[in-house]
């Protein structure tokens, strides 16, 4: 590594060997000078920390440099059997407009009509639609009144309609947009003077009537075979506070928590009785669960990466090539190799891993000292990659495994995207309140149904037809 056109390694092992020749150096200053030399590895190896060899996101890269795209050599535009969205014409318009010939201008002669050719202008006409309810007052001869019942969700002289809290909703748990733009929006745009207080009212009335979601969404993933699962750090109040993910293709579901270990995990639900596969980046509290795991090879490969750069590691480099060509090959095997390309693939790994003990060999172990002995980053990376072979390899054995933990990490990153807006969540009840409408918005786009929707059902008291197909309450 270079710092200030200095090269680190170079310096550290000059100073060593000086440090070795010198005879007359007190015990002391040469056990300071090794510490201060420690301690300008642990702080060069930092610096050289990045998205590609560790799991810091690409947004905190020290410096960094936007990569091109080399041009290809299509031509713009769509290609040769791409099926295009070209906007098409609909079959029946809202508004006609009929534009007739001036017969001024035709030469002398008589016509008929023949038709039309048509055009079509699609267009957005944004405004505030208001519905008057009229219920029927009667008097009998007493002078008794008897007034029609309003429908069960009208109750007030004056409210918002469901489409309006859908959007209010939408705009602020799936677009992360800020309560004063919302009101920006629906005041210039509709017209409709709403406020801060009313929007988080509505996000509350959508909390409530998702309980009954939460339940069920639980169940579903408790039952799945393979279920993703990760935890970030959140902003509450200012604390930092951690929100749990547990989601797989088809469901998703967040939690926000004070800690981050199996106290909250076992708050959530679904881990203590899960019997599926787990895959996760080997957070040690995950294996205190009697369950299948596999681990994230994508956390591997950037934690080999990291061996290759700062510590030199020739075998981390050939276990990126090796398990790069095992993912390789099981995709192109449809998801699962067949038992004797798995045994040479096994092979090949514990050999590697035998030939990394040599380069990377474990620390003696000192006499007399309690606990473990310190080792490196690059032998805590092979003796696990050692220890939990079948975990890592899991994904060439069974189609359900997939090579890397990325579907718990896209279903956070848009939770990252709020914190980069708001900064935080002003209160623990706030960050509930957008995990249960996310876990749900999430799962019906995992679904295929759209989010706006997703959220007019919700407000009509209707689940969407995934849900076992019922139309029940939602309240």
């Amino acid at each position: 590594m270079t710092v200030v056109n200095i090269n680190v390694e170079a310096a550290i092992r000059k100073v060593k060997d000086l440090v070795a020749v010198e005879n007359d150096l007190s015990p002391a200053l040469q056990a300071s000078i090794e510490e201060l030399l420690l301690l300008v590895t642990l702080l060069a190896n930092r610096l050289g920390l990045n998205s590609k060899n560790s799991s810091i996101p690409p947004s905190s890269d020290p410096n960094r440099k936007k990569t091109f795209k080399e041009p290809g050599t299509r031509k713009p535009g769509g290609q040769q059997g791409h099926v295009g969205s070209t906007l098409q014409p609909v079959a029946e318009p809202d508004l006609v407009k009929v534009i007739t010939l001036d017969r001024s201008t035709l030469p002398k002669g008589e016509y008929r009509p023949v038709g039309y050719e048509n055009r079509q202008v699609v267009d957005l006409d944004i405004s505030s639609f208001v519905t008057e309810w009229r219920a029927e007052v009667l008097e009998d001869q007493n002078g008794k009144r008897y007034v029609a019942p309003f429908p069960e969700n009208v109750t007030r002289p004056v409210q918002y309609g469901i489409g309006v809290k859908t959007n209010a909703v939408y705009m602020s748990q799936y677009q992360l947009i800020p309560y004063n733009r919302i009101e920006d929006h629906f005041r210039d745009q509709m017209g409709i003077p709403i406020s801060a207080g009313t929007i988080n009212n509505f996000n509350k009335d959508a909390f409530e009537r998702l309980e009954p979601f939460e339940a069920w969404v639980k169940s579903q993933l408790s039952a799945s075979p393979l279920i993703h699962s990760d935890e970030t750090g959140i902003n509450i109040g200012g604390d930092r506070r951690w929100l749990h993910n547990v989601s797989n293709d088809n469901f998703t579901y967040f939690y926000p928590h004070p800690k981050r270990g199996c106290a909250a995990m076992n708050e959530m639900g679904i881990l203590p009785t899960y019997q599926g596969i787990i895959c996760h980046d080997h957070w040690k509290p995950y294996f205190s669960y009697d369950c299948l795991h596999a681990l994230c090879n994508g956390h591997h490969l950037r934690e080999l990466e990291r061996a290759v750069e700062q510590d030199n590691q020739k075998w981390a480099e050939q276990m990126i090539t090796l398990l790069n060509e095992i993912n390789t090959a099981t995709i192109n095997a449809g998801g699962q190799l067949e038992m004797e390309a798995s045994y040479r693939y096994r092979k090949r790994y514990r050999e590697l891993l035998q030939e990394a003990d040599r380069e990377c060999p474990a620390p003696v172990e000192k006499e007399k000292k309690r606990g473990k002995t310190a080792r490196s980053r690059a032998r805590n990376l092979l003796e696990r990659l050692r220890d939990f072979e079948n975990e890592t390899l899991r994904f060439m054995v069974d189609e359900k495994v997939p090579f890397s933990n990325n579907q718990a990490e896209n279903d956070l990153r848009m939770t990252k995207v709020q914190q980069k807006i708001s900064g935080c969540f002003r209160s623990f009840e706030g960050a509930k309140i957008f995990c249960r409408i996310r876990s749900y918005l999430s799962t019906c786009r995992k679904q295929g149904i759209t989010m706006s929707e997703a959220l007019r059902l919700l407000f009509q008291g209707q689940w969407p037809e995934f849900m076992n197909g019922k139309e029940q309450g939602a309240e």
